[in-house]
C-alpha cells in the first residue's frame, strides 16, 4: 500500500499539471489510507504537499503577469494568520473524543476525515459541473472589505482544520468580490494557497515529528508529476479531463464518508 501512495504522489502533480487545479485534494486520503498516517498529522503533511505544489504552479503564473499582488496583501494577509493560529491552537486544543453519536465515537480524526469528505463532494460537483466563476456584468460597486476579510478567515480556518489549500473557495472570492479576471484569479489563487499551506505547516512544525525524509520524497513526487502534466496538458481536452476527476474526487469523498460513519 505504501508503494502504491508514492504512485498516487505523483498522480497528485499529475492531476494538478493537467487540469491546473484540484489534484491536491486527494492528499490527505492518500496520507491516510495508502501510507498509514494518523489524520491529523496527515492534515500537516498535505499543508506541506500542497505549499509546495503550488508553488510551482505559482511561480509560473507569476512569470506570465497572472498574479495580483495587492490581493496577496488584502487576502492573503488575514488567511495567512488565520490558518496559522488554527494549525498552532484551535486543531492541538479540541479533545480527541468530541461526541457520540449512537454506537459511533466521532474522534478528532474522525471529525478531521468527514469533514474532508465534505469538502471533496462540494469541490467535486464544481469540477463536474464546471461552470466558470463570473464577474456579473454592470456591477462595479466597491465590495466592502469586510466581506473580503470574511471569506479570507473562512479560507484560513477551513485550510487550517482539512490541510486542502481552498481553492474552490478562492477563486470565486477573487472574482465575485476583488473583481479580478478568471486566469489572474487562478495564478493568485496558487499563490495564496501556497502561502497559507507553508505557513500553516510552520505552526505543526514543533508540535509533531516530522519524517522529513518521506515529506520531501513524496512532495518531489508530487512536483515531478507537475511538470509532466504540464508537458501533455495542450494534447487533451482539459474540460473533459477536469471533469472526469471531479467524479473520482466524488467518489472518493462518499467513500471516506461511508468509511468514517458507517464501517467504525
Amino acid at each position: 500500500m505504501e508503494i502504491l501512495g508514492y504512485i498516487s504522489a505523483v498522480f497528485i502533480g499529475l492531476s494538478l499539471g493537467l487540469t491546473g487545479s484540484g489534484g491536491s485534494i486527494l492528499t490527505v486520503p492518500i496520507l491516510v489510507y495508502l501510507i498509514g498516517l494518523n489524520p491529523v498529522l496527515a492534515t500537516s503533511y498535505s499543508l506541506f504537499v500542497v505549499g509546495a505544489t503550488s508553488s510551482v504552479g505559482g511561480i509560473r503564473f507569476y512569470r506570465q503577469g497572472l498574479v495580483h499582488l495587492r490581493t496577496l496583501l488584502t487576502f492573503g494577509l488575514p488567511s495567512l494568520l488565520t490558518i496559522y493560529l488554527t494549525r498552532l491552537f484551535l486543531l492541538p486544543a479540541l479533545p480527541n473524543h468530541l461526541l457520540q453519536l449512537g454506537g459511533v465515537v466521532i474522534t478528532k480524526g474522525v471529525a478531521v476525515m468527514v469533514l474532508f469528505a465534505l469538502l471533496m463532494v462540494i469541490a467535486a460537483y464544481r469540477m463536474i459541473q464546471h461552470k466558470e466563476v463570473v464577474c456579473p456584468l454592470g456591477r462595479e460597486e466597491r465590495v466592502g472589505y469586510a466581506k473580503v476579510l470574511t471569506q479570507a478567515v473562512l479560507v484560513g480556518l477551513i485550510s487550517g482544520l482539512v490541510g486542502a489549500g481552498g481553492g474552490f473557495l478562492i477563486i470565486p472570492a477573487l472574482v465575485l468580490l476583488l473583481r479580478l479576471d478568471m486566469k489572474t484569479a487562478v495564478g493568485t489563487s496558487l499563490v495564496l494557497i501556497a502561502g497559507n499551506s507553508l505557513v500553516g505547516f510552520l505552526g505543526d512544525v514543533y508540535q509533531y515529528r516530522i519524517d522529513w525524509a518521506f515529506l520531501l520524497t513524496f512532495s518531489a513526487l508530487s512536483v515531478a508529476g507537475i511538470y509532466a502534466g504540464a508537458a501533455f496538458a495542450h494534447k487533451v481536452n482539459s474540460r473533459i479531463l477536469k471533469k472526469g476527476f471531479g467524479w473520482i474526487v466524488l467518489a472518493m469523498g462518499i467513500f471516506i464518508l461511508g468509511k468514517e460513519l458507517l464501517l467504525k
